[in-house]
């Protein structure tokens, strides 16, 4: 699917024709510069590999900085390939107006990582409830797990405490709701996963 890489700056809202306000998240998408056009020749599938973002070039390592001279730019932060893109060339430039207001996208992210957290903040279990009869330091705590003589051992997948957060997650069927091609700006309705300044990829 064509797609963009862009920044997150942050969420506001946007009123509709009908009076009605729609929380949404801006995002600076591109410019991309197209830095390697794969083909299924030479490397066994068709894509577009797009570099967003400027970097130091004493900061870019030797291979990256052919890779980036072949197509004539400057040294890139973030690279994502892309395919259904038609007839870009090595060195093109992919901009914010390939989308359009009122279609569907996909964007994906990383989570804000939170850390190891209990059972309630990351799975939303009630904890004891009760502070009363004996309770002492169990509010948050998880409670039986089932397993006895048989089976044994704790199942896969039990919801546990644990990692929470600082993961790709990717939001989808988000409705554009404008395009400001002047400034490289689309604001998509709802939130998207990461903090402000965070890397996130657009896909139709």
């Amino acid at each position: 699917m064509p797609g963009i890489i862009g920044r997150k700056i942050g969420m506001t809202s946007i009123y509709s024709a009908e009076g009605k306000a729609m929380p949404c998240t801006v995002i600076e998408a591109g410019p991309c510069v197209v830095t390697q056009v794969k083909t299924q020749d030479r490397d066994g599938y068709e894509a577009i590999q797009l570099g967003f973002g400027d970097r130091k070039e004493k900061n870019t390592p030797n291979a990256l900085k052919g890779h980036f001279k072949k197509a004539k730019t400057t040294p890139k932060t973030n690279l994502a390939e892309f395919d259904g893109f038609e007839e870009l060339n090595l060195g093109d430039t992919v901009n914010v107006d390939i989308f359009e207001e009122g279609e569907f996208v996909s964007v994906t992210g990383t989570s804000k990582g939170k850390g190891f957290q209990g059972v309630v903040k990351r799975h939303n279990f009630a904890g004891v409830g009760q502070a009363t009869h004996g309770q002492h330091n169990r509010m948050r705590a998880p409670g039986s797990i089932g397993a006895a003589s048989y089976p044994a051992r704790v199942f896969k997948g039990m919801r546990m405490a644990g990692q929470m957060g600082n993961a790709r997650v990717k939001m989808e069927n988000l409705q554009v709701l404008k395009v400001l091609a002047e400034k490289n700006l689309i604001l998509v309705k709802g939130s998207v996963p990461g903090p402000k300044g965070s890397t996130v990829t657009i896909e139709k």
